[in-house]
């Protein structure tokens, strides 16, 4: 700090102290315009720094929004879709995101706490420190302005006083040259000088007392007072500049702080597009849409230059006219698809998954198995617990009436007993489609029919094997050689419905033999009636009578739409080869 005084004090000099006086007010109406200005930068870097905190939450906040919104939703087919690597590193994105969302927060708090509340505070410190100096520089200001009056009306008591006494002189001197004046008169002239003159002499002691006063006072003043508060003022002027500059300095390190942990989220994020493997999510894929059926075979050449029956090559669905055996087809397809069912499902799959293919029934099957094994598990636990309880309750019986767990456990081993009856039924299923056990008959079907209306867990399971709309399922081996579905096994799922009326005829073209559930056997030349339309599957609905109606392959038949068709069973000629 500068110890002398400011350049305009230089100029004080007692011939001109009102001169000062202007000047030093006015360097302190200068100095105080400045420092309200240095408050100013600093209110306005404060309100800055509050704006980036707020905009710092918002873009936080819409992070995290962003982040919600594509998390897969729990118990959907969406969480089933994360189990690929590609879809696994956009969860991991997503909870990266979140946690970068995290560190912008963490920047706006650091930011309030360290820079805005601290500077606010500074700033009312700041107000106050300045305002007690500007009162103190008024206060010197206002002193030697009153030092200043008192001289300035010494001086001119003084040079009144010298200028009576002067006339007085004048007028004894006149007054005792003339001799008509009497003299008495011209005693009086001399005593009335002298005291003019000891009045003049009174007010120089007095002026001149008031001089040095005010000389001492002003050296005071422009050498000690108010350099000395021009230097508080100075140094409370360069603690704000130094603070707005460390404040700065912390805005810089809050967002470095942040830097290593943003990196890692990014580090993480490159981390987990790194690990898709676009080969290990194209063998998910096989293993969950693979059928496990065989491709079909070559198809025979038909030659139609000699006299001869056109047949069937074993790939398709049906083996040759001349075929007696009744030995399904694994694997073969016409137009996609492989077995019908009697009607399309309108609601939930069969509980035994025979609309899926044998592979993907086999792990639907096994996941059953295992949530059956599961539940099972936590009602053996509960009454295991509930038995303690009991057993506590018996030992203490002023804890609790044992008698009271009772109907709870009897409802435990009644759901125990139902879960593993289901496991068993599951299990035969599973243990069906991996070959272990024999293709289950007509008989054990129905047998299974009458267990599940026995149980609730499994009614109306046969009907919806017949329900499903499209797939395919293992079909049955049979001991008949033509197996045609009574009409009883139509009781279930017909009881609510019209029959549906005819829409036009067909032909058969090659004999197909049904040997599965849904399908209908026929023969070559054969005229029935259509009741529903090829969907797409490769697969037309037909009735040969009012208890006979199936699936036969949409390629077997010529088809003959008739808008004007009436649903009567009118004898149809069976035309020879």
């Amino acid at each position: 700090m500068v110890s002398l005084p400011h350049p305009y004090v230089l100029h004080a000099a007692v011939s001109a102290p009102c001169l000062c006086c202007r000047k030093g007010k006015d360097q302190f109406d200068n100095l105080e315009k400045h420092t309200q200005w240095g408050i100013d930068v600093l209110e306005k870097y404060i309100k800055f720094v509050k704006e980036r905190t707020e905009i710092e939450l918002s873009y936080a906040k819409q992070l995290r929004n962003l982040s919600k919104k594509y998390q897969p939703k729990k118990n959907s087919k969406e969480e089933e879709e994360y189990r690929y690597t590609s879809t696994r590193a956009f969860l991991a994105t997503l909870n990266e995101m979140n946690d970068y969302a995290g560190q912008h927060e963490v920047i706006s708090e650091n930011m309030t706490s360290l820079i805005t509340g601290e500077l606010t505070r500074y700033v009312q410190e700041l107000k106050q420190e300045r305002k007690s100096h500007f009162h103190d520089g008024r206060k010197a200001q206002q002193h030697i302005e009153t030092c200043w009056k008192q001289l300035e009306a010494s001086k001119r008591r003084f040079e009144r006083d010298c200028k009576e006494a002067d006339r007085a002189q004048q007028y004894f001197e006149k007054m005792d040259a003339d001799i008509n004046v009497t003299k008495a008169d011209v005693e009086k002239a001399r005593q009335q000088a002298q005291l003019r003159h000891q009045m003049a002499e009174d007010s120089k002691a007095e002026y001149s007392s008031t001089l040095q006063k005010f000389n001492s006072e002003q050296h005071e003043h422009y050498y000690t007072h108010i350099p000395n508060i021009f230097q508080k003022i100075q140094e409370m002027e360069e603690r704000r500049i130094v603070r707005i500059g460390e404040s700065m300095k912390t805005f810089a390190e809050v967002d470095r702080q942040v830097i290593p942990i943003i990196g890692k989220c990014l580090d993480e994020i490159t981390k987990a597009a790194e690990a898709v493997d676009h080969k290990n999510d194209s063998q998910m894929v096989i293993e969950a849409f693979k059928s496990g059926f065989e491709p079909p075979g070559d198809i025979d050449f038909e030659d139609f230059t000699q006299p001869m029956k056109r047949t069937v090559s074993e790939s398709s669905l049906s083996n040759s006219r001349g075929d007696g055996k009744s030995e399904p087809k694994f694997g073969s397809k016409s137009k996609g698809k492989l077995w019908p069912f009697i009607k399309k499902n309108k609601g939930a799959g069969p509980e035994d998954f025979s609309n899926l293919p044998p592979e993907q029934r086999r792990k639907k099957l096994q996941q059953k198995v295992d949530e059956l094994n599961r539940d099972i598990q936590k009602e053996m636990d509960q009454r295991d617990a509930l038995t303690k309880m009991k057993d506590v309750y018996i030992k203490n019986p002023q804890m609790g009436d044992a008698t009271s767990v009772d109907h709870r456990l009897a409802e435990l081993g009644q759901n125990i007993e139902k879960l593993r009856l289901e496991v068993q039924k599951f299990e035969g299923w599973l243990a069906e489609v991996e070959g272990q056990l024999p293709a289950r008959t007509e008989q054990s079907r129905r047998q299974s029919g009458v267990y599940e209306a026995q149980n609730p867990s499994g009614v109306n399971s046969c009907a919806q094997d017949r329900e499903s709309p499209d797939g395919s399922y293992t079909e049955e081996q049979s001991q008949e050689t033509e197996m045609k579905v009574p009409a009883t096994d139509f009781d279930d799922e017909f009881d609510d419905e019209e029959p549906l009326p005819t829409i036009g005829t067909c032909k058969a073209l090659y004999t197909f033999e049904g040997q599965n559930e849904g399908t209908i056997s026929v023969a070559e030349g054969e005229m029935l009636y259509v009741i529903e339309e090829d969907k797409g599957d490769g697969w037309t609905r037909i009735r040969r009578n009012e208890d006979e109606e199936g699936y036969v392959p949409t390629s077997y038949v010529e088809v003959y739409l008739d808008k004007n068709a009436k649903d009567v069973h009118k004898p149809l000629q069976k035309i020879s080869e």
